[in-house]
């Protein structure tokens, strides 16, 4: 089938949805133009902070849009192209972007309050507490998923400690994003000066972008993972510790420019070669080395059709920016229609680069998508090392705009976590534990060792993870909506088909991981060796986390359930 087909049909069916079926939740919600929004009410210079309607979008867009619409959708295409489109179309339509604007309706018809500060409102203080250390938990996990990645993209040695053949390429997109860093804190203070919109703040993000990519592309930075991986670490955390409007606002801006080049690009690329969908239409539903169909293609396509990461960004930050309320549709259910889009482009360009025969193109996600869519470039007259540069930076971007984020809902959940009302007369240890520093140190040491495992290992268990985080924030906004006296038909399919999914696949996992350790103990190992560390190191501690987020999502489950039953319609008057 002819890939230009595809993401025709995926495009019609996408913004169609935005038109009628995200127009209709808003009006089913109710939203009022002229209610001041938390940003406005509270503004603090920090984490409030009233901001232009497109602003926040961009922020929201490349906060959610990291390695999942890409990397989830190519791995998936094991089970054929057709399985993934159709749950990248009905789970970014009737779930995904349900959920993320759900979250950011609620927070922000609850003065920001974060997903944590809402399950204690609605379910109870246990209930905050259990989802609060499973978010702690999962932010962790996407920290190091992410984390590797990242490094592994700007890594320029190869296994055998050589400079590999994409040491230049890799080291130029290392030094595009650092001064991506620089030249957004530049962006930061002049916004905070000046307070430009429109026109001259886009025209000052493309300038910045184009320095970066030039300085960059000339002076590449050639060093190995590990170097690269404490570089990534310490951006993060200054990322999660200074205020939006001086880094992550400003750096958002810039690369959703970017994020949009590279759509238009794949885009453009696939109008104008429109090549042929080469990978099989569907293979079965069993895969040799992905499992069942039901539940992995569900966990594996994550944050291109339906994301719980993405329910703490609207609710974490997002809610604590919008301005104006008529914003929150293009912010919460836009931002999420164009990730889905996304991930179409990804799964088509993976299409095109597959063998006539439909074996799929060598690499990994990001590898092929990120050569498909340069080639594209290299089409239309870009140098072939600035089109990979460019491609890789693009790459490397995606993964980097969450981790930014991730760390800093990770710092504020282990905040939440340790808490009190009266945090002014509370016991030194509670203020050490909720001091901004110290909570970020620890989620990054937290993540620091998980990266340990491997992004190839625990990718799978984010996945499941994240599924869940979905399914658990659908559970709040369930007791949210009744009690405000909305409609909430419309969140019982995807909660219910999610929590199928989610613990059907930590359970598979689980086993899987049982398995590989008691294979692992029974092989004598010789001296010397150290198999059994390493096989503990990368299930071990993966089979540890399993299990706590077993446990906390049955827990988050059962209180969310029983705050259901015995909430009542419209008792609480309409926020």
């Amino acid at each position: 089938m002819n890939t230009l087909v595809i993401v025709l049909i995926a495009a019609v069916c996408l913004f169609g949805a935005y038109t009628l079926y995200g127009r209709w939740l808003a009006n089913k919600w109710g939203i009022d133009p002229t209610a001041k929004t938390p940003a406005v009410v509270h503004e603090d210079g920090r984490d409030y902070v009233p901001t232009n309607g497109w602003t926040v979008f961009a922020h929201q867009f490349s906060s959610i849009a990291g390695a999942g619409p890409v990397t989830g959708a190519i791995q998936a295409a094991a089970f054929g192209w057709l399985p993934v489109l159709l749950w990248v179309l009905l789970g970014g339509i009737f779930f995904g972007a349900v959920t993320d604007f759900g979250a950011l309706y609620a927070s922000v018809k609850n003065d920001g309050k974060s997903m944590g500060m809402l399950i204690e409102k609605y379910i109870g203080k246990t209930g905050r507490k259990l989802f609060l250390l499973f978010c702690w938990l999962f932010c962790g996990i996407v920290i190091a998923a992410f984390a590797d990645m990242v490094a592994g993209t700007f890594n320029a040695f190869g296994a055998d400690g050589a400079l590999s053949e994409a040491a230049q390429t890799n080291g130029a997109a290392g030094m595009v994003s650092i001064m991506f860093m620089v030249f957004a804190v530049v962006f930061g203070l002049i916004q905070k000066k000046f307070n430009f919109s429109g026109w001259k703040e886009s025209v000052i993000s493309i300038v910045f972008i184009v320095l970066s990519f030039v300085i960059g592309a000339n002076l590449p930075l050639i060093l190995g993972k590990a170097a690269w991986s404490y570089i990534t670490f310490v951006y993060i955390f200054f990322a999660a510790v200074l205020p939006m409007w001086l880094l992550k606002q400003p750096r958002d801006h810039m690369t959703t420019f970017m994020f949009v080049a590279m759509i238009i690009g794949a885009a453009v690329g696939l109008l104008v070669a429109h090549p042929t969908m080469n990978l099989p239409v569907f293979t079965g539903f069993t895969n040799e080395k992905l499992g069942t169909m039901f539940p992995i293609l569900f966990v594996t396509v994550a944050c291109g059709a339906v994301s719980g990461f993405h329910g703490l960004v609207s609710s974490g930050t997002s809610s604590k920016t919008v301005e104006n309320e008529k914003d929150m549709l293009k912010v919460g259910y836009g931002a999420m229609i164009l990730e889905s889009l996304l991930a179409v482009l990804a799964l088509c360009v993976a299409g095109a680069a597959a063998a006539a025969d439909g074996t799929p193109a060598a690499g990994t996600p990001f590898q092929i998508f990120s050569r498909g869519v340069a080639g594209f470039f290299e089409m239309f007259g870009v140098p072939a090392y600035a089109a990979t540069v460019f491609m890789t930076m693009c790459v490397s971007a995606l993964a980097l705009t969450s981790l930014d984020a991730v760390a800093r809902i990770g710092r504020m959940s282990f905040q939440e976590l340790f808490s009190v009302d009266d945090m002014e007369h509370a016991e030194g240890w509670r203020k050490l534990l909720c001091n901004v520093y110290f909570s970020t140190f620890i989620t990054l040491v937290f993540g620091f060792l998980l990266t340990k495992i491997g992004y190839a290992n625990i990718w799978p268990l984010f996945g499941s993870a994240n599924q869940l985080l979905s399914a658990l924030v659908l559970s709040t906004l369930c007791v949210f909506l009744k009690v405000t006296g909305r409609s909430n038909k419309m969140l019982f399919p995807p909660l219910i088909i999610m929590l199928c999914v989610t613990f059907t696949a930590l359970v598979q996992r689980l086993m899987a991981m049982v398995k590989a350790i008691s294979n692992a103990a029974a092989v004598t190992i010789p001296a010397g060796e150290t198999t059994w560390g390493a096989v503990f190191i990368a299930n071990g501690l993966q089979l540890i986390l399993a299990v706590l987020l077993i446990v906390l999502g049955l827990n988050i489950v059962f209180h969310s359930f029983s705050a259901y039953k015995k909430a009542e319609h419209n008792s609480e008057a309409k926020v």
